[in-house]
């Protein structure tokens, strides 16, 4: 049974690269927003991409407004930065902010995080949690809700299964027990993963891998977004004898006629019935294609999600219609 988003803390949004997951992040954290909560939407991978869709400029490592929804709740804006989290967390746990800026100064933090990575995913799923247990601790500026732009199918469940990346790092200290508590909120109900995914067989096969792994790391899935989705023009009918037998030529003809765009027996009615005829039978191979990667997503058991894709391009009037999307189909 799906959770409530209201349970959620937590959205972790990954899928493959072309799938859209920066939007659906900034989608989701919207409707979420729209409810009248304070959202947190961070990103990790240095892109600046919430940046773009929200036209504003480059994101600091600084909480920065980015938007208020209809319903008078707020989206506000992070981007993580590894060194600055790595200079925060020396303040924290060693009080040795000063002596962290030394380091940066020799270029020592960028050859940390390069040999041991998984310290790099640790300070980074490490703010996110930080956000989360604000409001727990009645800390300043708590949020309702964060939601983490993550990165690529491919790789989350290694960036989120932070214990088992530090194993040969840290058995025990500060790191360790950094990364067991950050474990215990990603493991938790508060958590969800969403991955994002369009009808085709590669991203399909993506998704069904990464919720194998997702699941077999005992990291909580959330719901599926299938991004990208047309709309229906031909019947089931039309549909089917497109992609057998073809459609009628003579029909096809005296409908190109009646609209003005070349008579039955013209060079250019004849060409224009041509391009008809077989966009309609590629069309109906592209159905029947998504007819059956979307039956693949199914079986899975998960929530599924559709957003279709806006011809207009994402700006960040569309992103406020997705969100809309999403909270009538019951994500937010």
């Amino acid at each position: 049974m799906p959770r409530s988003s209201s349970d959620i803390s937590l959205h972790i949004v990954s899928g493959k690269g072309g799938t859209g997951k920066t939007t659906v992040a900034a989608a989701l954290a919207l409707a979420l927003a729209g409810q009248g909560k304070r959202v947190m939407l961070m990103e990790v991978e240095g892109r600046q991409g919430l940046a773009q869709l929200f036209d504003t400029a480059p994101l600091p490592y600084e909480e920065t407004k980015l938007a208020v929804a209809p319903g008078g709740g707020e989206v506000w804006g992070l981007a993580v930065d590894p060194e600055e989290a790595l200079l925060e967390y020396l303040e924290m746990f060693y009080n040795l902010r000063r002596a962290g800026s030394v380091l940066r100064k020799m270029g020592a933090i960028d050859f940390v995080t390069t040999v041991a990575p998984g310290l790099r995913d640790v300070l980074l799923t490490g703010k996110a949690v930080e956000l989360v247990r604000r409001k727990d601790k009645g800390s300043p500026s708590p949020y309702d809700a964060v939601v983490l732009d993550a990165p690529p199918t491919g790789r989350i469940t290694r960036f989120l299964n932070v214990n088992t990346e530090i194993a040969g790092l840290a058995k025990v200290g500060p790191i360790r027990n950094q990364a067991d508590s950050v474990m215990s909120v990603l493991r938790s109900p508060r958590t969800a993963v969403h991955l994002t995914t369009l009808l085709e067989e590669m991203p399909v096969q993506e998704t069904i891998d990464g919720v194998g792994e997702l699941e077999d790391a005992a990291l909580p899935m959330g719901g599926i977004i299938v991004t990208m989705t047309r709309s229906q023009p031909l019947s089931a009918e039309a549909l089917e004898r497109a992609g057998s037998t073809g459609l009628s030529r003579s029909e096809v003809a005296s409908d190109v006629a009646r609209a003005g765009l070349g008579s039955v027996r013209s060079k250019q009615g004849r060409a224009v019935t041509d391009a008809l005829l077989a966009e309609a039978k590629d069309h109906a191979a592209r159905v029947h294609l998504e007819t059956v990667e979307r039956e693949r997503i199914q079986s899975l058991g998960i929530p599924v999600y559709e957003l279709p894709f806006l011809a207009g391009g994402i700006d960040l009037a569309s992103l406020y219609e997705l969100a809309s999307m999403l909270t009538e189909e019951g994500m937010a």
